[in-house]
């Protein structure tokens, strides 16, 4: 073929091949096409991808946040009662719990007929140097009514909370006063007491009531039974009835100062988290003090922590109801927004290797969450005969029976 020629079919050449491109793009984007969603649902990033085509393709305007906020709760309960998600907005709240202190006015109230009511002021914080009582009734937060079906515990705590040395003005009506009188006060740092209680029951028993375990429990321990101590204390009570838990170095701070040396406290494993014990280190300064240890269903977790080390050790005798069976050990993670999830990783064992988790079916979470009701109603709470053993029998120190898994 000459150069004329060759010129000449260059034209239809050219033509044939974008026909034949089209053709072979077609195909394959008619066959992939419905595929493409299979395709997605194969790979580790189907929940981003989904999210991805939600926003791209819903019919309608969604708000991924809001999404993301009501699927994540659910895909962790899914996986046992304790694996949970925490919002921005409520994650600094519940650090504040656990840290023993938070930025806001001082004061504990309660809400009756939609309105604040002041119980109590904390000594020496900012509302009490600003002039307000216990009994005041709230009834404005800078310059806004604050009264009605809008007060409500968060609300309140929303609006009185905030950073430190920032300033909120509160109107409130003092009983035998007409109108209502303001005040400005200057938010502080407000300690938050993991001891409610310390005093002495008789001539020689002492008493300390531990309502959660945070950052300042042991230190705040350490100062009660040293007050216990000028009062000539010999025996001990601790009290942990409704105590939910909190931080286990704390529990296990407050076992070892009751322990000789060499105690195994309490142990953690899970499936990709080895096995770590806890012992005592034989520094307690009250290892020998006769000691009770008050539980009920609402301990749970380090309560549980606590009493446990306590009894498998037959170091303390155990008085109350059976507890509430909270041994799952959560790591918490943060996102980039503030969020977090609190997910499970290990579980607590006792010393005599009893599990502190009760039984529970991933997913179907009813049953646990009525436990205590089906406890009250078949009667544990009143006769101790009541009490079902449904965990195997391990043994103390000293071959004592004691029960797991229940």
């Amino acid at each position: 073929m000459n150069m004329k020629t060759s010129n000449r079919f260059m034209p239809l050449i050219m033509a044939m091949c974008v026909v034949i491109g089209i053709l072979i793009g077609t195909f394959y984007a008619n066959h992939f096409s419905g595929n493409r969603l299979n395709i997605i649902n194969s790979g580790s990033n189907r929940l981003t991808n989904l999210l991805h085509l939600i926003e791209d393709q819903y019919v309608d305007k969604v708000n991924i946040d809001s999404l993301v906020d009501q699927a994540i709760p659910q895909i962790l309960s899914d996986l046992d009662p304790h694996s949970v998600y925490i919002s921005a907005k409520d994650a600094q709240a519940v650090a504040d719990d656990l840290k023993g202190s938070f930025s806001g006015v001082g004061i504990e109230f309660t809400i009756r007929k939609d309105t604040i009511h002041v119980q109590n002021v904390v000594q020496n914080g900012p509302a009490k140097k600003a002039g307000i009582l216990a009994g005041d009734k709230i009834v404005s937060v800078d310059g806004k009514t604050f009264v009605g079906k809008i007060v409500t515990q968060e609300e309140a705590m929303r609006r009185l909370k905030g950073p430190k040395d920032t300033k909120v003005k509160i109107g409130v009506v003092r009983y035998g006063q007409k109108g209502v009188k303001y005040f400005t006060v200057t938010r502080g740092d407000i300690p938050q007491k993991s001891i409610s209680a310390t005093y002495m029951i008789d001539e020689n028993t002492g008493y300390i009531k531990v309502k959660s375990f945070g950052e300042t429990t042991y230190p705040e321990m350490l100062i009660s039974l040293a007050q216990l101590s000028q009062e000539g204390f010999s025996n001990l009570i601790i009290d942990l009835r409704d105590n939910t838990g909190g931080y286990m170095n704390s529990a296990v701070q407050m076992a070892n100062e009751f322990l000789p040396k060499n105690k195994l406290i309490v142990y953690m494993q899970g499936r990709k988290s080895p096995r770590q014990d806890f012992r005592s280190d034989g520094h307690g300064s009250y290892q020998k003090i006769p000691l009770i240890v008050l539980i009920n269903e609402g301990s749970a977790s380090a309560s549980e922590i606590f009493a446990g080390a306590m009894q498998d050790n037959d170091r303390a005798t155990i008085i109350g109801r059976r507890s509430f069976g909270k041994g799952l050990v959560q790591q918490q993670l943060g996102f980039p927004d503030g969020s977090m999830i609190r997910l499970t990783i290990a579980r607590y064992y006792t010393p005599s290797g009893r599990c502190i988790q009760k039984p529970f079916r991933a997913g179907d979470n009813k049953d646990y969450e009525e436990d205590i009701l089906a406890r009250y109603q078949h009667g544990e709470f009143f006769s101790q005969d009541s009490i079902k053993h449904h965990g195997p029998a391990y043994h103390t120190s000293i071959g004592r029976t004691v029960y797991g898994g229940g």
